[in-house]
């Protein structure tokens, strides 16, 4: 596109001014060009000028190599600006990043680079000697989140010998180190469970697993007195499970094929690597533990939940038809608050799933939970109106079937305003209204009048 545009020369000419400004300027100009444009995240302009800083492998930061931010964009000639709205730096048009990615000989090995700074970063005397309190400052650290939540993405992409050192480095102390919190922290799995204040047991095999950094992996389950495989960490979780959980399918297979690997172990929460890939839809993992005979591939969580109903619930239609191929499979499975994996997709408006749960013939499409909400009522609830139309086509589905507080599925999608599904629940000659509660006609007034805000709540 740059080229076609003409801007590819343009673009060229500027970089050869930016290098030719020779020493310091130069450097700089160049380094604040690759980690815009190779970045996870856009940075804010002290994140950048704190990087840029950072001597890869000495054991101290210098505060007197931090530039200002009106240095470097003096120094990129004009190609980086800083978004005020934003507060964060861009470069000048979204051409110049195709270029620069497309250009990779500007920068060299970009990613490996960015790994071995956040990583001499981590290993610092200063951030080695953060507190991990809850009521941590940051401020004068302000490169200390992007190297914890993204130095092992970078190392995954292209790991150096030298990233590879300084990352078994972090790992010696890894379960008190500062990044371990705030990774833990900004990981989706347990986060509302985790005491990130007792990060015992977190391992440098748990963090490369997450990160999926499989080279990392193998040396540290390969070397002579190597880390427990099946060490649990303060989530009650395993290395297997993290990668599973993120989808790292060549750390998974190579943790599957050690023979002392218990891959149907479940977390605190009763959690399985299966059940983590499942909910999180990545079909590669699945496919390697059901290809196992020690996993149970219908095994519940604590609160109940299935791979299966995770899955749907989430609208994982691969994962969906993967599980359901199998025999040991209970399609209609009821967890402890008693919803089905119908009623989990049609929660979740997943009309593709739905479907192809109604495709077998042995799930019931009108079994409620434990509070009598069948699919077809949850449907309602949050208004989907193609999983209803799915689900008012079945025979052997009563419309009008009230749950364990009396309300029917027209009731609920009339009191929530979602007037596309009344009207379909209306057109039915089957669907009455509610005992002692409002008709349909008052009902369906009262549907538009929620959005008016006319009428006070009924309840």
């Amino acid at each position: 596109m740059t080229d076609g545009l003409g801007l590819g020369d343009a673009y060229c000419s500027t970089l050869d001014r930016i290098k030719g400004q020779g020493g310091e300027k130069a450097r700089l100009g160049m380094a604040a060009l690759m980690w815009i444009s190779h970045s996870e995240r856009p940075l804010k302009p002290d994140e950048l000028c704190h990087a840029l800083a950072v001597e890869i492998g000495l054991p101290s930061l210098n505060s007197d190599n931090v530039p200002s931010i009106g240095t470097l964009l003096s120094c990129c000639q004009g190609l980086a600006v800083v978004d005020k709205k934003a507060s964060t730096v861009r470069l000048i048009h979204f051409t110049l990043l195709e270029y620069l990615r497309a250009h990779t000989e500007f920068f060299g090995t970009t990613h490996s680079t960015i790994a071995e700074t956040c990583l001499s970063y981590l290993n610092s005397q200063q951030v080695k000697a953060l507190s991990t309190s809850p009521s941590l400052d940051l401020q004068g650290t302000p490169f200390l989140e992007y190297s914890s939540l993204y130095w092992g993405v970078h190392a995954k992409w292209e790991l150096s010998d030298c990233a590879k050192l300084l990352a078994l480095k972090l790992f010696d102390d890894c379960d008190n180190h500062i990044s371990t919190k705030l990774l833990l922290r900004a990981q989706r799995r347990h986060r509302w469970a985790v005491d990130t204040n007792k990060l015992c047991r977190f391992s440098g095999l748990h963090c490369a697993s997450v990160f999926g950094v499989v080279d990392l992996v193998v040396d540290l389950v390969g070397a002579e007195g190597g880390c427990d495989i099946n060490q649990e960490d303060c989530t009650g979780g395993t290395s297997l499970a993290w990668a599973a959980w993120s989808g790292h399918e060549e750390v998974v297979k190579m943790l599957l094929g050690r023979d002392d690997i218990n891959p149907d172990k479940p977390d605190r929460h009763g959690q399985t690597p299966l059940w983590c890939a499942a909910k999180n839809g990545h079909e590669g993992v699945v496919k390697m533990l059901l290809g196992r005979g020690d996993v149970n591939p219908d095994e519940p969580d604590n609160r109940g939940r299935t791979p299966l109903y995770c899955a749907a619930w989430n609208g994982r239609e691969g994962v969906v038809k993967m599980l359901l191929g199998r025999d040991d499979v209970n399609p209609n499975k009821q967890g402890r608050y008693g919803p089905t994996p119908l009623c989990g997709a049609a929660i979740g408006g997943h009309e593709r799933v739905v479907n192809i749960l109604l495709g077998q013939g042995d799930v019931n499409p009108d079994k409620p939970d434990g509070a009598g909400r069948t699919p077809l009522w949850w449907a309602a609830w949050g208004g989907h109106e193609g999983v209803v139309k799915m689900l008012l086509e079945r025979d052997d589905v009563n419309p009008d079937k009230p749950n364990s507080n009396g309300k029917t599925p027209f009731r609920c999608a009339a009191l929530h305003g979602h007037e596309g599904v009344v009207k379909m629940l209306l057109a039915r000659d089957d669907v009455h209204s509610d005992g002692g509660g409002p008709g349909p006609l008052l009902a369906s007034l009262y549907a538009y009048s929620v959005r008016l805000e006319v009428l006070p709540y009924m309840p």
